[in-house]
Parts: structure tokens; C-alpha cells; sequence
């Protein structure tokens, strides 16, 4: 795995090993990153990237938060429970020499805590497939205080969502089994 584009660019990212069967790791491959961020980066949804305050739910790798921060995003949080994801977070962000700008938070995504700091534009939901822990999490982040009126939401999952009523559903993009859903508050 590597960063696609940017300024960490062809940046190699820690390698997952063996994994963590219990935490469900499986990370965006580079391809469907590549073409989650031509997306991100065409237009069709303003300029999504730059200056983006990025929260990265079920972080895993902390890849496509780290990914956002490449392309010239202002900050990025990653939420994770699992420690051999925090791990590789924490080794991904030294790899990037992004510290100033990564905050890690252990904690599970589908019970985030009310937001101590300002709301984020871009947020990265990407839980383990088909096990409605997306829309657990998405709640919390609504309730919580962690979406900004004009964010963003890049919820990727293998089964159809549940678009909670304070969103509205955007666009889905397919890639083999993958399905990249993008919405924005109402």
C-alpha cells in the first residue's frame, strides 16, 4: 500500500502483515483510493480536499485520511478500537511526518464521544462490510457534533446503506464488490 498522490506521494505505508482477522481489517486497495480521490479531486463535488478538516472512521490503516491530508488537507482524525489498527495509524503517520497534523482517537466509531473541536468537512466511514456498524457510526457523529453543514460523507460498505434522514445520498460509485457512497447533510 502506498499513498497515490500528492505531497506524501509514492509513500510506502506500513504492511498490514497478517492483519487482524477480529478487527476486520481489509484496506481500500490503491486502485479504488486512486479512483475514490479522482472523484474528490474532479469537481463533481466542489473541491473537497483542500483545506479539509478530515475524520477517518474505522481508520484501519489510516490511509484515506492520510490520503486527504496529502492533497493538501488541513488536518486528519482517524478513529479506531483495534489496536493492530491504531499501530499501523501510528506508524503511517510517522512514516508521512504528518504529527502536527494527525490526532488519533481510540475509541469505537460507533460510539464517538460529543466533538471538543471544530466539525470536519470530509469524513471517511469505512466499517466492516455488511454489518450495519456504518450507520451506528454515522449517528454518532451526527448527534456529536462532528460534520460540518456542507461536509462531505465517503461511506464505502459492500451492501446497500441505510441513508439516515439527516443525509442525503449524493452518488454511488462501484468498484468490484465495493460501493463508495457519497453524501451531505440536508
Amino acid at each position: 500500500m502506498r499513498i497515490v498522490a500528492g505531497t506524501y506521494r509514492g509513500l510506502a505505508l506500513a504492511a498490514l502483515g497478517k492483519g487482524d482477522a477480529g478487527a476486520h481489517l481489509r484496506p481500500t486497495t490503491d486502485r479504488v483510493r486512486e479512483s475514490l480521490f479522482n472523484v474528490l479531486a474532479g469537481g463533481k463535488f466542489g473541491d473537497a480536499l483542500t483545506d479539509a478538516r478530515t475524520l477517518d472512521l474505522f481508520a484501519g490503516t489510516g490511509a484515506l485520511g492520510l490520503e486527504a491530508l496529502s492533497r493538501d488537507g488541513e488536518c486528519a482524525t482517524f478513529v479506531d478500537d483495534g489496536r493492530k489498527a491504531q499501530n499501523l495509524i501510528e506508524q503511517n503517520i510517522a512514516i508521512c511526518k504528518a504529527g502536527s497534523k494527525c490526532k488519533l482517537i481510540r475509541a469505537d466509531a460507533t460510539r464517538l464521544p460529543r466533538n471538543p473541536d471544530a466539525p470536519y468537512d470530509l469524513v471517511f466511514l469505512d466499517p466492516p462490510y455488511a454489518k450495519a456498524m456504518g450507520e451506528k457510526a454515522i449517528a454518532a457523529a451526527l448527534t456529536g457534533n462532528w460534520l460540518t453543514a456542507r461536509a462531505l460523507v465517503v461511506w464505502e460498505d459492500s451492501a446497500p446503506i441505510t441513508v439516515p434522514d439527516a443525509l442525503t445520498l449524493l452518488d454511488t460509485r462501484k468498484y468490484g464488490d465495493t460501493k463508495i457512497n457519497f453524501l451531505e447533510p440536508k
